[in-house]
């Protein structure tokens, strides 16, 4: 498989949450920073970001992509039918007690998705940089596209006018898994907006703004809210050392 291309648009995202054995994660980034990014990447996908989740000392979320649904079964067999993955698999894979929540994930809209920059990736061992990243995932009721509308011409513009760039904004991929071999969380209507911080003052500041807003207050938010079919759920995310998502 040739390298990602950093001029293609990645179509095709995984937002991954592992949950791990307890006190592994370090371990895992140690692992996973300095042997299985440059591997992934020279298959043809895209690894963007790896995080440690601040709610909870044993979860790892990263995300990767890809630039459509055939290209991502070619570099996941590529890469896990490879001699990098079976060299450390095992290893990987004892810090791990689940793997399978991954949401399959497409732009939410033209513009709203990751380019890849690998040759901006710092060097393995470089120390964790001082930002906090969020990552919200709001869940519809199938088939409904009411609430996915509110986010994109409602919610995103108001996140840049209260201070908070988004990074992306994607909603769930509906095309069949064709590798399976990797599960993915069926049957969703997500959306997922990630955003950028300096640090959580800064994000919580935004987040004080973002609801003081009258449009946000008073239309955007409480109709996202009737649309949902549950809470939405934030990941509050410090990248790891190499992560491109900062």
């Amino acid at each position: 498989m040739p390298p990602i291309d950093a001029d293609r648009p990645l179509a095709v995202i995984e937002l991954r949450q592992y949950t791990l054995r307890p006190g592994r994660r370090d371990d895992l980034i140690e692992l996973f920073d300095g042997e299985l990014v440059e591997p992934q990447e020279e298959e043809g996908m895209a690894v963007l970001g790896q995080f440690r989740d601040l709610d909870d000392p044993d979860r790892f979320v990263w995300l990767r992509g890809f630039p459509d649904m055939a290209a991502r079964h070619d570099a996941l067999a590529a890469f896990y039918g490879g001699p990098v993955w079976a060299r450390h698999r095992d290893r990987a894979n004892a810090t791990m007690s689940d793997s399978d929540d991954v949401l399959l994930l497409r732009p939410l809209a033209h513009g709203t998705g990751f380019r890849p920059a690998p040759s901006t990736r710092p060097r393995p061992g470089a120390p964790a940089p001082e930002r906090f990243v969020s990552a919200t995932v709001w869940s519809f009721p199938p088939g409904r596209a009411a609430g996915i509308a509110l986010v994109r011409d409602g919610l995103l513009p108001l996140l840049r006018s209260t201070g908070a760039e988004p990074v992306a904004a994607y909603a769930t991929e509906t095309a069949p898994n064709t590798f399976p071999r990797l599960p993915v969380r069926a049957g969703e209507n997500a959306v997922v907006v990630l955003t950028s911080h300096p640090d959580e003052g800064a994000h919580r500041r935004h987040l004080s703004a973002l609801r003081a807003h009258p449009v946000a207050r008073d239309e955007v938010l409480p109709g996202i809210e009737r649309e949902q079919a549950s809470a939405p759920r934030t990941l509050r995310l410090a990248p790891t050392g190499r992560s491109l998502i900062l």
